[in-house]
């Protein structure tokens, strides 16, 4: 048997704040809030039709599971299996997302030209208000 997959299904990121993070990533990124499962402490944020980031609760994933939440040592925090993640854009105006991103606070890296599942294509790198480092890429070359 081989496996062949087609596409990201969902990432799932521990957080601290499940409230904050969900609306930066709704009212920031664009993404929606699918289901929200406060039993759970966990969030499923919609990305285009076919791919979710969940939003897992830290404290209450660690009761559920004994999972480790995010370590802070000093002013940056660690999440050992994640190092960035990636969101196509189906418009990349990168003065525009820049902008829009500031009105936010948020500074983003330079734009570059960087291969991804696409090929070659421009993106921008930035964290969001946790500490995650989040890459948006242009659809087209």
């Amino acid at each position: 048997m081989t496996l062949e997959p087609i596409a990201l299904d969902h990432l799932v990121l521990r957080v601290h704040d499940l409230k904050a993070m969900a609306a930066f990533y709704c009212d920031v990124l664009g993404c929606s809030v699918d289901r929200w499962r406060e039993e759970l402490g966990l969030v499923h944020l919609r990305v285009g039709r076919d791919s979710m980031i969940d939003l897992a609760d830290a404290e209450i994933l660690k009761k559920r599971r004994g999972a480790e939440g995010p370590a802070i040592e000093g002013t940056q925090r660690f999440y050992p299996n994640v190092e960035h993640f990636a969101l196509t854009l189906a418009h990349f105006d990168a003065d525009a997302i820049r902008a829009h991103l500031l009105a936010h606070g948020i500074t983003a890296a330079p734009t570059l030209k960087r291969y991804g599942a696409l090929g070659d294509r421009v993106s921008m790198y930035f964290t969001d208000p946790e500490g995650n480092m989040v890459e948006l890429r242009a659809a087209q070359p």
